[in-house]
């Protein structure tokens, strides 16, 4: 049985790569239909919303602003799949033609206004808050937007043959994104501050450094800034192997590490060269949750724990996220091993 004890302060403690007096456990996305298992019922409100991550034994509740990236609904006829009641099931970027392809197409896209952007969760959020806990604001994928846009291949193609067009969708989107985390940032309830966006695969990074430092690594320094600004730790999605931009992603001003994909780094190596500057958090395997033995899960963690987190600096939680497909009673055991450890 998870027995829930927020307590926010040891979660941004351990962001800021201190021993607390407890591991806490954190996931960047948990699918609705696990988050409804745990609390019995549809997830509607933010109240909903605040029940699981409360019930299930985080020390805060993770939130976005609301805001349409394609309010004109420019090309959104592929790459989607529905569920019944319409909402999206997945998604997929295109490799090669994206909605915006061209100038022409770039001045006719709809960008949301930034006094369209909703904060209104947030409030609801403060006031309905249990003792304890705490809100983490969360957005990101401007590097993703910016080649989402144009698709793959020609994102690529410009890279070498005009690259105006991908600096001002960059611009653009970073712009929107940055304002989103300036005003996260001025929330009080809101103690940490998540930012997430992929450069990497499992095998190497999606593009050479230097297109991220063109394209990426700004917006991220950016956001650091921010959150150096109001003295709120930063966390940074991004699955794939890291070590190549380890010291760039550092620099930017960033406390936390997510989700060290078990299959491209291995997390006592990443401990050992950066945990003295980083806080590590996940990599327990989304395979082995879905498909692995309870026994397997629980010596994962504990794993994790004696190699990891014995001196601080981790946080428990899948090596990606936790979608529709885990094995509820492995995603509990997960939690429930971490909740019995105490230093």
């Amino acid at each position: 049985m998870i027995i829930p004890q927020p307590d926010i302060n040891v979660f941004i403690k351990t962001l800021r790569n201190e021993k607390a007096g407890f591991i806490p456990i954190a996931e960047l996305g948990v699918h609705p239909a696990i988050k409804e298992k745990i609390i019995g019922k549809k997830i509607i409100s933010v109240k909903d919303e605040i029940e699981f991550w409360y019930k299930a034994g985080y020390d805060y509740v993770k939130l976005q602003p609301l805001v349409d990236f394609n309010p004109a609904k420019i090309k959104t006829g592929t790459n989607l799949t529905f569920n019944d009641d319409g909402t999206v099931f997945r998604k997929w970027a295109s490799e090669s033609k994206g909605v915006i392809t061209s100038f022409k197409e770039f001045e006719e896209y709809v960008f949301p206004e930034l006094y369209e952007i909703d904060y209104k969760r947030f409030e609801d959020a403060e006031i309905n808050l249990p003792q304890g806990m705490g809100i983490v604001g969360q957005y990101g994928d401007i590097f993703t937007m910016t080649w989402e846009m144009m698709g793959f291949e020609n994102f690529s193609f410009a890279l070498f043959e005009d690259d105006e067009l991908i600096r001002l969708i960059n611009d653009k989107v970073g712009n929107i994104v940055l304002n989103m985390f300036e005003n996260m940032s001025q929330i009080d309830e809101v103690k940490a501050l998540w930012y997430s966006d992929d450069i990497a695969y499992a095998n190497g990074l999606i593009v050479s450094p230097d297109t991220l430092d063109k394209y990426f690594f700004p917006w991220l320094k950016k956001i650091g800034d921010i959150a150096k600004s109001v003295n709120k730790p930063l966390i940074y999605h991004s699955d794939g192997i890291l070590f190549e931009v380890m010291n760039k992603i550092i620099e930017c001003g960033v406390s936390a590490l997510h989700p060290i994909e078990p299959k491209a780094m291995n997390i006592v190596d990443v401990k050992k060269q950066f945990g003295d500057k980083l806080c590590l958090i996940g990599n327990i395997d989304v395979d082995l949750l879905a498909r692995g033995k309870k026994e397997e899960v629980i010596n994962n963690v504990l794993f994790n724990i004696e190699n990891v987190g014995m001196n601080g600096g981790y946080c428990v939680g899948s090596g990606n996220s936790i979608p529709e497909y885990v094995n509820i009673e492995n995603y509990i055991s997960m939690i429930e091993t971490v909740k019995t450890f105490r230093y």
